[in-house]
């Protein structure tokens, strides 16, 4: 019998987001760092928080006598709560995903971001760094599997069939490699990157058979408990559960991997530019960039002296190149309604 999330938890789930970013707008905006010594930053919770604390702050104190300030905020809060800030930025810096940074684009919400300020420049591909911001993380999507349970699967379309349909687990629109599977799923059913009404009908045809359909943030956990072999993800989770023992593998689709960069920017109306740039330039550094890519962290590394991974489906990364990737101002103003649509039609 398929192991389900149900509607009212993913309602809940989404209920508790808007609830985390109305409390991020409400919420009195703390002092901002105005010492010399010192930044702040938001960050993502979780993994992220962590590393950055045990990585980057250490660096950035050691290097530059800078004191790192972390504001634990998902990316959709901190657009939020910077664009209801009207002009006075809660933090110096964001890290985003690229749906939330094109909507920070669009409000006007960074500071121009000059590269020649990092000594590191030379060891970012060019691809990293435009006006807005620099990558710091790259990402690469496509199907984690167990092979000890399902044979490899040769791309998305076989995630339909048996074996895998029935070890099959789902998730939703509401984190980007969510986002950009499902685009792929349904571009391989005649739909494109603003349609995406063939992988929904695809899936309901499937769906008795599917074996969980979970919030993002579960997926991990069902994977490891043995509730679904295949599920679409990214290469940080296949690692980050292979580190705890479990079997999974990652496959690289046959129409190709997916890949996006998280960013950093430069908050609009910082009193800390300086410090913001030296915080970045920490950040893609090749001694903090090699820390990050270590258990239990697993990051995919941006500086080109840092080696990647032997799981990961590239040598480098300017073979990230021939990956998928999306143009988020043209998913951004479909995506709050494919999040309505999955919970709705998927959470039986």
């Amino acid at each position: 019998m398929p192991i389900r999330t149900g509607r009212r938890d993913l309602i809940a789930a989404g209920l508790h987001a808007t609830l985390l970013t109305a409390a991020a707008v409400t919420a009195p905006f703390p002092a901002r760092a105005q010492r010399r010594g010192s930044i702040t930053s938001a960050i993502y919770p979780g993994s992220w928080d962590e590393a950055f604390r045990e990585h980057v702050a250490p660096a950035l104190q050691h290097a530059h006598g800078i004191e790192l300030e972390m504001q634990p905020l998902f990316a959709v809060d901190q657009i939020a709560k910077a664009a209801a800030a009207r002009g006075i930025p809660p933090f110096d810096c964001f890290v985003l995903d690229p749906g939330p940074r094109a909507t920070g684009v669009e409000r006007d919400l960074y500071e121009r971001f000059d590269a020649s300020r990092l000594t590191n420049r030379a060891n970012l591909p060019a691809q990293l760094v435009d006006e807005w911001g620099v990558g710091c993380a790259a990402q690469v999507v496509g199907i984690a599997y167990n092979p000890k349970k399902v044979p490899k699967p040769g791309g998305y379309a076989d995630l339909f069939k048996e074996p895998w349909v029935s070890r099959l687990g789902i998730t939703g629109f509401q984190t980007t490699f969510g986002t950009v599977s499902l685009i792929e799923i349904a571009k391989i059913f005649g739909g494109s990157e603003t349609n995406i009404e063939p992988a929904l009908s695809e899936l309901k045809k499937v769906l008795p058979k599917i074996a969980a359909v979970g919030a993002p943030a579960a997926m991990p956990g069902l994977f490891q408990q043995g509730q679904c072999d295949v599920m679409y993800t990214n290469t940080q989770t296949v690692t980050t559960l292979r580190d705890r023992g479990v079997d999974i593998a990652f496959a690289a689709p046959e129409t190709g991997a997916s890949a996006f960069f998280t960013t950093l920017h430069i908050a609009k109306g910082s009193e800390n530019i300086e410090n913001a740039y030296r915080y970045i330039d920490t950040v893609v550094s090749r001694e903090v960039q090699s820390a990050l890519a270590q258990k239990p962290y697993n990051f995919v590394p941006v500086n080109k002296q840092v080696a990647l991974g032997p799981d990961l489906p590239m040598r480098n990364l300017d073979e990230m190149a021939r990956f998928n990737t999306h143009d988020w101002s043209k998913i951004n103003p479909l995506r709050g309604e494919w999040i309505q649509r999955f919970n709705r039609e998927m959470a039986k």
